[in-house]
């Protein structure tokens, strides 16, 4: 597949993914979470799997629909053409891991941790990753919109092909991160850290009114309200 031409000019979007025509229904414990298990074409409905450790696993062309992976630890985890829908991640922990080619729909995500790992053609839509950290990682061509993005953790982070609409990203974490190209619409940044790492990104006009006070303080100035305050 020949790789796309990237421009400033071009939001990005997320390429979505190609599920099977078919899926297979997923049934514990057979298609319970292994070490190194690999999961293709599988329809997971209202399971509980959460808790598990289980590295190096791989799932390809999956559905997943009100399923639970919280609290699960699946380092150097690879997840292509997947959907979620309607389920809980809360917690789930992840380094070294891999997405592409993956939308995420109302999904809780608080506490979801996924750390030096990369994110490409990615979408995440009304969901909540309030207390999320991506530390560390690489998003190219990831969408967040209409999410609850509350003291986000992307420190070290390379955001410079990631778009933010509709996000509450207040308390967020940017220290050291590249921001260069990221485009931030109608969202609500105040509070956040590392606030000198947006250099390069496009903010909406309005949105520049509530980083005020939050720039002037990375930046060490003081404001003066004038005589008598």
């Amino acid at each position: 597949m020949p790789q796309r031409r990237y421009t400033p000019d071009r939001l990005p979007e997320a390429t979505p993914p190609n599920l099977p025509a078919t899926l297979r229904t997923a049934v514990l414990p057979d298609h319970d979470l292994d070490d190194e298990g690999t999961y293709r074409g599988l329809d997971f409905v209202d399971l509980d799997l959460s808790e598990r450790r289980a590295p190096s696993v791989e799932f390809d062309g999956c559905h997943f629909t009100g399923t639970g992976l919280g609290g699960c630890e699946l380092d150097k985890a690879a997840f292509v053409d997947c959907l979620f829908e309607n389920c809980n991640l809360a917690n789930l922990k992840a380094s070294d891991a891999t997405l592409r080619r993956v939308r995420v729909s109302v999904t809780r995500l608080t506490g979801f941790q996924w750390i030096n790992g990369a994110l490409r053609d990615v979408a995440f839509e009304g969901c909540r990753l309030d207390l999320s950290t991506l530390r560390f990682s690489q998003l190219t061509d990831v969408v967040f919109r209409d999410c609850n993005m509350t003291r986000v953790d992307f420190t070290n982070a390379d955001l410079g092909r990631a778009r933010f609409v509709d996000c509450v990203l207040a308390g967020a974490q940017f220290s050291h991160a590249n921001l260069s190209g990221t485009r931030f619409t109608r969202c609500e940044l105040v509070d956040i850290d590392g606030v000198t790492s947006l250099r390069g990104a496009v903010v909406e006009e309005h949105n520049l009114v509530a980083l005020a006070h939050t720039l002037a303080a990375g930046l060490g100035i003081v404001i003066d309200s004038g005589p008598g305050h």
